[in-house]
């Protein structure tokens, strides 16, 4: 009969057993508690015990039988997975043999008759103990090595990285039959590995390597399990990849696994994000269910790309309902199909309406009672709002008012308003909205409703991304349009900023911008190459990538504080407080109701000063400019019309 069929008919027999698992367990135990008392005796007298000494034979092994299973329940042992078995749960073997000896040889000395030799209570001691922990190895031994039949149906598999993660990939993949790969070995940057064998595989090099290992061990793919390694590093292991021609998939962060249930779902395409060397968020969990749990919540934009992560990221801790408000009916219907799938138990209310009217917030408020409301509304596209600059004051912010005065009204504990990097000494229209939005609300505090911003960069995915055209461009075949060389943006995911909001939300006493870490700002030019990298092409040659100058209201980089804010730490290390001065001068009502009038009189010139009076460091972009001084200067400002697409 061939060897895997054996080892099959072996497993089957494996798979009955396990109906009846602990008493299996027990029963194997006692066996080897009998067989070492048994093999001690004979040991002892060279397999010829004498008469004398029988009676001591039947008393000795019953008082240990008994002896040990007690301590082996005490200690656990006759609940473990063998298949499972490491070096700690060894050790509570041999401390489990020590005790049940000990115990044994007590009973022994009370119940037994007199001349008992001594010398049998270490003989049995180191007979048992090798036979359990022995048993327990084979098992291990047998599962693993069974997973290595049918090889020709597998694909040959190098893992990048011989640390934890890829040691448990190793020994998930020779587990899991869901897993089709036939591991050859490892590779790994670090040079003292070279050379080693990590359950007999072997450590073939490190990543300059990589061609050479690839071609002499015929591989079909990589796995890379390096769930913590930089973006720089992971760009570097792709592009020796990509040079030895061979398709690659990376292990996914443990959080990921948590999430997805298992390993062999998880196993993925490298991604864009993998690049950016995102580490995992580790979250407050117990103090975000505190404030989140039993309560209802309110997103405005709720259909957005970040209102949605909010959605489902809020769902996770149990509110009493979630109120999901936007004027994009479409969306809004898509994500509430979303949230009745992945959350059936979940009160989810979309709600269709414009943060621009008043009533309706007011009306909505007051039906459902929020506890919490999370403000993501927002017109984000930086060029064209410098074309729309009316839409975006009222949006931005008359709207993020409106939102705020209703929250007030409607007894709301906790306001967070989604900001941008933007509003940091803006030089567009977008930018300038969000930061009067920030000023606004922090003038109306008044020990009710506690108005907190939080400020981040730019996220991957995002409506209005620059990933989604970059793929686009890709699919196509066609130039990669960047617009400047060295323009630099600050990236995290989705689900990373969304997750600080909310871990953000918990931390607000009324009146801070809370700043979340962005890590190292990436360079456009570098995320479109990794991009084309991505899709098997190779940047220059496949796909060119062509510079279309900077755009209206960008700026080459971006910054996360004024100078005159003052940074101050919090318990998270991806939060900062950034302590903001608040309004000069003039009271916020009056700020808004200016802004408000000159919107209804579609006066350009006057609102971008009016932007310009209340942030200081507001510089309105060229084309911006150039617009207002093309206007007919003889027309009175009421009169004179709005820019083209306002």
């Amino acid at each position: 009969m061939p060897k895997f069929e054996v080892l099959i008919g072996f497993q089957h027999l494996g798979y009955r057993l396990n109906r009846f698992r602990r008493w299996t367990l027990i029963g194997v135990q006692l066996t080897i508690f009998l067989f070492a008392g048994v093999s001690a005796f004979l040991l002892r007298f060279d397999f010829a015990i004498p008469k004398e000494h029988r009676a001591h034979l039947w008393a000795g092994i019953c008082i240990w039988a008994i002896a040990k299973i007690l301590v082996f329940q005490l200690f656990g042992l006759d609940r473990g997975w063998w298949r499972y078995v490491s070096v700690p749960d060894l050790l509570r073997v041999a401390y489990a043999n020590l005790a049940g000896s000990a115990l044994g040889g007590a009973g022994i000395l009370l119940f037994a008759t007199r001349g008992f030799p001594r010398s049998l209570y270490f003989v049995d001691f180191l007979v048992c103990f090798v036979a359990t922990a022995g048993v327990r190895l084979a098992a291990r031994m047998l599962f693993e090595f069974s997973g290595t039949v049918n090889r020709s149906e597998k694909k040959r598999a190098l893992i990048y990285g011989a640390g934890d993660a890829g040691v448990s990939l190793l020994r998930e993949i020779r587990q899991n039959p869901a897993l089709a790969y036939d591991v050859a070995g490892f590779v790994d940057d670090n040079p003292v590995k070279t050379g080693s064998l990590i359950y007999r595989v072997k450590v073939f090099g490190n990543g300059e390597a990589l061609p050479s290992i690839v071609k002499a061990q015929g591989i079909d793919t990589v796995l890379i399990a390096m769930p913590s390694a930089t973006g720089r590093e992971m760009t570097a292991i792709l592009k020796r990849c990509q040079e030895a021609g061979v398709v690659y998939k990376t292990v996914p962060s443990f959080t990921e696994i948590l999430e997805s249930g298992n390993l062999a779902s998880g196993i993925r395409d490298v991604d864009v994000e993998d690049l950016l060397g995102r580490n995992p968020v580790h979250l407050d969990e117990s103090g975000i269910r505190e404030k989140i749990e039993n309560k209802v919540i309110a997103v405005t934009g709720a259909a957005g790309s970040i209102g949605s992560e909010l959605c489902r990221q809020i769902a996770r801790f149990r509110p009493a309902a979630i109120v999901a408000y936007d004027c994009a009916e479409t969306a809004l219907f898509y994500i509430d199909r979303e949230m009745s799938e992945s959350f059936p138990g979940l009160r989810f209310r979309p709600e269709i309406g414009d943060i621009r009217n008043s009533q309706r917030l007011a009306e909505v408020f007051r039906k459902y009672r929020p506890s919490i409301l999370y403000h993501a509304a927002a017109y984000k596209h930086v060029p064209l709002m410098e074309d729309h600059v009316f839409e975006a004051v009222e949006n931005n912010v008359i709207g993020t008012w409106n939102v705020a005065i209703a929250a007030a009204e409607s007894g709301i504990a906790d306001f967070v308003m989604i900001s941008s990097d933007k509003a940091v000494r803006p030089t567009s229209v977008m930018g300038a909205t969000k930061r009067a939005a920030e000023l606004l609300i922090h003038a109306l505090q008044d020990g009710g409703t506690k108005y907190v911003s939080v400020r981040f960069g730019n996220v991957l995915g995002s409506n209005g991304s620059v990933i989604p055209l970059f793929k686009q461009q890709i699919a196509a075949r066609k130039p990669v349009t960047v617009t400047h060389p060295e323009m630099r943006r600050y990236f995290m995911t989705i689900p990373e900023a969304a997750q600080l909001v909310i871990q953000a939300s918990t931390m607000g006493k009324g009146g801070e911008i809370f700043v979340l870490d962005m890590g190292q700002p990436v360079r456009i030019l570098d995320l479109a190459s990794n991009l084309i990298l991505l899709s098997g092409l190779r940047p220059g040659e496949d796909i060119k990538i062509v510079f279309s100058g900077i755009r209206p209201g960008e700026k080459l980089y971006e910054e996360l504080a004024h100078l005159d804010e003052e940074m101050r730490p919090t318990f998270h290390p991806k939060i900062k407080i950034f302590a903001n001065h608040g309004l000069p001068e003039r009271g916020a009502l009056e700020r808004v109701e200016k802004l408000r009038s000159l919107c209804a009189d579609r006066n350009i010139t006057d609102i971008i000063l009016e932007l310009k009076d209340l942030i200081i460091d507001y510089n309105p972009s060229a084309h911006l400019l150039r617009q207002v001084m093309s206007l007919p200067t003889e027309q009175p400002a009421k009169s004179r019309p709005a820019i083209a697409g306002s």
